[in-house]
């Protein structure tokens, strides 16, 4: 049986919860403070493709045609807009629309719509090999991101992705990326695909990514079109192999969650002008992240079941070899689950 003394501190105790007291208690304690905004998800071993909005020796597409073997899908490219700092534009390509025997934006639209309501996710990409944005000024930014707010809410597109390739000023950029947050709010995916060179430790998009970190969904960098770069174990790696792959991913994984990290790889030999493999080869680098095996010379200290997934360029080139790339690595990332 409890004590005189311990029955009476409990008694007031209770007095401060429910007389007076509880008012001035709540009123000393410090008010929660909001949470930090969170990246928006996708699945979890998801296969990325970009979607071509331009003509080249690929097969066209319509974006209804994109196979069901992809996640999430990337329009590539925004154009800019150059009478402003800043802007951007989008719709259906004219040369890709006379291609496909009239696809409009009408089109494209409702392929969108359908996508997502198939579970599938769309973004839309900046940048690419000879495409770029200004982002030279506050006045950019807020242009940039007016612009983008407006495509994403006409053609219902999800997020960004940032493929810039000739550099950026990385303090604006993220402002970008913050307003965007703010303004399409908690659905907001963020995408980037860096190049090589960029995921060294002091390269652009490893200082973007500090920036931004909590609202990136997925960094899927380009394995691809690389010269020899340094890996996370101190080594140097060529193209053509699993190493090349693992021993770069590595640096991400050291900064980002596994779930934030992907691999990006060219769909047939004729979509990047180097870095080709057989997708047996991405299967082995996939396998040797997430659970140790099928490595090459380097082999992690630890393993990341939790890989996000790999990307390609392009569905239009993957159709055009009969799924031969999505076919094989969308199995074994069900396999891997």
């Amino acid at each position: 049986m409890p004590s005189r003394k311990t029955l009476l501190a409990a008694i007031a105790a209770a007095s401060l919860l429910t007389g007076g007291l509880s008012v001035t208690a709540a009123a000393a304690a410090p008010a929660p403070a909001d949470p930090a905004p969170s990246a928006a998800a996708v699945p979890n071993k998801h296969l990325t493709g970009y979607w071509q909005n331009f003509v080249n020796p690929a097969t066209p597409q319509k974006l209804s045609e994109v196979s069901d073997n992809f996640d999430v899908i990337v329009l590539s490219f925004a154009g800019q807009d150059t009478s402003r700092p800043g802007g951007i534009t989008f719709g259906v390509d004219p040369e890709l629309s006379t291609a496909l025997g009239g696809y409009t934006d009408d089109d494209l639209k409702a392929d969108i719509e359908a996508k997502k309501a198939a579970g599938k996710s769309v973004v839309l990409a900046i940048g690419g090999e000879r495409g770029n944005v200004d982002f030279s000024s506050p006045e950019s930014v807020t242009n940039f991101a007016a612009d983008f707010s407006a495509i994403a809410a006409d053609y219902g597109i999800q997020g960004l992705d940032i493929d810039l390739e000739h550099g950026f000023d990385v303090p604006n950029v993220a402002a970008a990326v913050t307003q965007l947050r703010e303004e399409i709010g908690e659905g907001f995916l963020l995408t980037m695909a860096p190049q090589t060179i960029d995921l060294q430790p002091t390269g652009t998009y490893m200082q973007l990514i500090a920036e931004v970190k909590d609202l990136v969904t997925v960094v899927h960098p380009q394995f691809y079109n690389s010269g020899s770069m340094n890996g996370c174990d101190g080594s140097v790696v060529a193209q053509g192999d699993v190493d090349f792959i693992t021993a770069q991913a590595c640096l991400l994984l050291d900064v980002l969650e596994p779930e934030q990290v992907s691999l990006g790889l060219p769909a047939t030999s004729q979509a990047a002008g180097s870095g080709y493999v057989e997708p047996s080869i991405v299967i082995a680098a996939l396998d040797c992240l997430t659970k140790g095996e099928s490595c090459g010379d380097y082999k992690p200290e630890t393993t990341w079941p939790g890989l996000g997934g790999v990307m390609t360029w392009s569905t239009a080139w993957d159709a055009g070899s009969g799924n031969s790339f999505s076919d094989p690595i969308r199995a074994h990332l069900d396999a891997l689950g």
